[in-house]
């Protein structure tokens, strides 16, 4: 969910003149918090954004990118076992090869930096002379005796909000604080009023045939939250019409069973019913608008986590 804050930092550092050292997770044996591909970025002053543990090894990988700055090379380090950091090790037994990119220029950050905020895929590339930026996405790969790997990033989790009352508002509180992007459509003055103040793109419903500002993409997930279900309809057809990662919808099963018949009647395939989360959330007859929130966003995340992007896109 970083990789944006990661590249903007990397680009406004070495706008302000100080080098900065991109650095990437090659392989992981055993278990480790972060996979493959996470990436870290510290700059020449010991500042840095990302993690790459769970702070077992962030320290030594400060210490060894401002080395590799020195040194003005790239480089690959073993962390945890079979690591030459005899005094550090992974709790959980495991261990890392990182790679550390020195960076003078900002061209590789603003392209990565440009294409996420496009929502757009895209690969690094890593090579034994530089780190590179590929359109699309690409599968990981990482060739130990060449020094060259591949980790293609997908766009980030973004979320559509779409109900009246606290539900909306609460669900943008917790997902800002997760620094994921968030849109709203409502027809409750009250919680478009709310929604503007935390800095989310809100816009009115009118009226319940109002689906012309709906839009969503693959990385998308879409959170119906009306109490009054009769402003779902037209929407949700729009919705499930759309491309998106996870469509949710608030209410009871007597709820959903109204809900899949009138859209059922209207034509909605029955494959595409089935993709309806309902009741929303993990846990279910959540009473209050916090807990209801923490429940949608925890299976939002582990949707999006869970889905083979690769095979879902063909």
């Amino acid at each position: 969910m970083d990789q944006r804050r990661i590249f903007r930092f990397l680009t406004e550092r070495i706008a302000a003149g100080v080098p900065c050292v991109l650095v990437t997770v090659l392989a992981v044996e055993g278990s480790a918090m972060r996979g493959p591909g996470t990436h870290m970025a510290v700059a020449a002053d010991g500042s840095f954004v990302g993690s790459l543990s769970g702070g077992c090894i962030e320290n030594a990988v400060v210490a060894e990118a401002l080395d590799a700055l020195k040194a003005e090379a790239a480089r690959i380090v073993r962390f945890g076992a079979g690591s030459p950091y005899l005094d550090i090790r992974l709790p959980c037994g495991g261990g890392l090869d990182i790679h550390f990119q020195p960076l003078n220029d900002a061209a590789l950050p603003q392209a990565c930096l440009a294409a996420s905020e496009a929502r757009q895929p895209f690969t690094v590339a890593i090579g034994p002379a530089a780190v590179t930026f590929a359109e699309g996405w690409q599968p990981a790969s990482f060739d130990p005796a060449a020094g060259t790997a591949r980790f293609g990033h997908w766009p980030p989790l973004r979320l559509v909000l779409i109900g009246h009352g606290e539900g909306p508002c609460a669900l943008a509180h917790l997902a800002l604080a997760m620094e994921l992007e968030v849109a709203a459509l409502t027809p409750d003055d009250r919680a478009l009023a709310r929604l503007s103040e935390l800095g989310v793109t809100a816009t009115k419903l009118e009226r319940t045939t109002d689906t012309a500002a709906l839009h969503s993409d693959p990385w998308t997930a879409i959170a119906f939250l009306f109490h009054d279900h009769d402003w779902e309809l037209a929407l949700l057809q729009r919705a499930l019409a759309l491309p998106h990662c996870y469509l949710g919808a608030m209410g009871g099963r007597r709820a959903h069973a109204a809900r899949l018949a009138a859209l059922a009647a209207a034509g909605v395939a029955p494959d595409r019913l089935a993709a309806i989360h309902a009741p929303i959330g993990l846990f279910h007859s959540s009473r209050d608008p916090e807990t209801l929130a923490l429940s949608a966003l925890a299976e939002i995340v582990r949707t999006y986590q869970a889905t083979d992007f690769e095979a879902a896109l063909g």
